[in-house]
């Protein structure tokens, strides 16, 4: 069982892991985790290393290369829009009974999304976004085989998702061995990441009531909030090389850089009352991802490529999870943060409608 450290937040307490929790106990914003690692917490810093160079192709999870080649440009642009596309049909769509919500999360939400977005999808298609068989690397390449020999003859069918289309309708071994990388991965990146969102965000409004009756009034102010407080993506890697030497002292040529949204979100000297969960801080604020000192979804050039769908599919799970008066189970009201490259608080849920 991974061990844990305790630390209070917002009346709650969360338990994150040990090396999360050394990390939020450090006062300075530039410092050296281990011998080839440097972390960086420091707004202005985060600015010069994200704008130093391009992202790599290697640093980001779903264009690392497939199939033995990289991503073209053009194959992962139309990947982006046949997600939205799914997403947003999605949101459209009446969503599966509540009671898919009971059990442990993140885990019962994203099954729940995976049901929600990608149901539609043939057998063995659907079988890419299943938790447990993207776990298991055999069963992963069993799937991967069977993919490879769909679909039935014909063209595009009706009801499955504009990201099966993807895979139908590639043209030679490669494109379709990438076809299928790209399906497992911006599935399960993008409801892993929604789940996360919006477990932090249940977490956040806490237990009673009356608080989650005040913080309805505007839902995307309370996921801006908790992206501020309790980001999923609370860490970015970056290799590191000759683009980042002589940004600080402290970062050497042959050092690796990991920037912190978690740290610099709970400054003091970016935000007041850091460590304070406020939705209204963003009232009036039309576009929150300029606030200085605030890294959602990444810095130009390097965010996440599904961010303007992230919010709005979180909160329509969050208004589902509301509507059904979904209770998150903890004892003592104690959740814990494991290490995990997605930060997300662990509790059990069960739906009172």
């Amino acid at each position: 069982m991974e061990e844990t450290a305790a630390a209070p937040d917002r009346g709650h307490s969360i338990v994150y892991a040990p090396r999360i929790q050394d990390l939020l106990s450090r006062e300075e914003k530039v410092f050296r985790i281990d011998a080839t690692t440097v972390g960086v917490s420091r707004s202005d810093l985060i600015s010069e290393v994200v704008a130093a160079r391009p992202v790599l192709s290697t640093e980001r999870s779903v264009y690392k290369p497939a199939a033995g080649a990289e991503i073209p440009h053009d194959s992962a642009t139309r990947t982006i829009r046949a997600l939205g596309q799914d997403v947003m049909e999605g949101i459209r769509t009446p969503p599966p009974p509540a009671r898919g919500l009971n059990g442990a999360w993140p885990y019962a939400a994203t099954s729940y999304l995976r049901q929600w977005l990608f149901a539609s999808d043939p057998l063995p298609v659907s079988l890419l976004s299943k938790r447990g068989i993207t776990r298991s690397p055999a069963l992963s390449r069993i799937v991967d085989r069977a993919v490879t020999v769909w679909p039935e003859p014909g063209g595009a069918g009706r009801g499955r998702t504009a990201l099966a289309e993807q895979i139908r309708s590639a043209s030679g071994a490669q494109e379709r061995g990438q076809a299928i990388a790209m399906y497992r991965r911006a599935t399960a990146t993008l409801c892993d990441g929604v789940a996360a969102l919006t477990g932090n965000a249940l977490w956040l409004m806490g237990p009673d009531g009356r608080a989650r009756g005040a913080a309805r009034g505007d839902l995307p102010a309370v996921l801006w909030e908790t992206l501020r407080l309790l980001p999923p993506a609370w860490m970015l890697y970056r290799t590191g090389g000759d683009a980042y030497a002589g940004l600080h002292p402290e970062i050497r040529r042959e050092d690796n850089v990991a920037l912190f949204p978690l740290l610099m979100h709970r400054h003091s000297d970016y935000w007041p009352e850091p460590m304070d969960f406020r939705p209204e801080r963003w009232a009036g604020v039309p576009d929150p991802e300029k606030t200085p000192a605030y890294m959602p979804f990444g810095f130009d050039g390097a965010r996440c490529w599904a961010k303007h769908l992230v919010v709005p599919l979180a909160e329509r799970l969050l208004t589902v999870a509301l509507d059904n008066r979904l209770a998150v189970r903890v004892p003592k009201q104690e959740t814990h943060v494991p290490l995990r490259s997605l930060l997300s608080v662990r509790f059990d849920a069960e739906s009172g409608a």
